[in-house]
């Protein structure tokens, strides 16, 4: 059995069911800057705000700073923030966040192929 049919097996149990878990990754994925905000970390071990902001300059300060909440509420992103002068943050990716380089690698190869 491929590893495709072994999951697809698996989510016929969660048919309809808000409890799949792909439903699930979908939902806590979903936004349109998650993604390129999760990229970026994963790409970089850590970055400021202004270093994201310069990455994704499509996106606002506003939408920015609510993206990272929602993340670092997710256990995906880590904020640390350094009380020295001048007072800084940097954010980097959880455990659970690096381990969605397996998900970006798989869509990079999808990507290669599509494109």
């Amino acid at each position: 059995m491929s590893r495709y049919d072994a999951f697809t097996k698996s989510l016929e149990d969660y048919k309809g069911d808000s409890n799949c878990p792909v439903f699930k990754s979908l939902e806590l994925l979903q936004g349109k800057w998650t993604l390129k905000v999760i990229f970026f970390l994963l790409k970089n071990e850590c970055m400021r705000f202004g270093e994201l902001k310069k990455a994704i300059p499509q996106i606002t300060n506003t939408m920015l700073t609510a993206t990272l909440r929602e993340l670092e509420q997710s256990n995906i992103v880590k904020r640390v923030q350094y009380n020295e002068i001048p007072p800084h943050v940097e954010y980097s990716l959880t455990e659970q966040g690096k381990a969605l380089l397996s998900v970006f690698y798989e869509l990079g190869c999808w990507g290669k192929d599509y494109l």
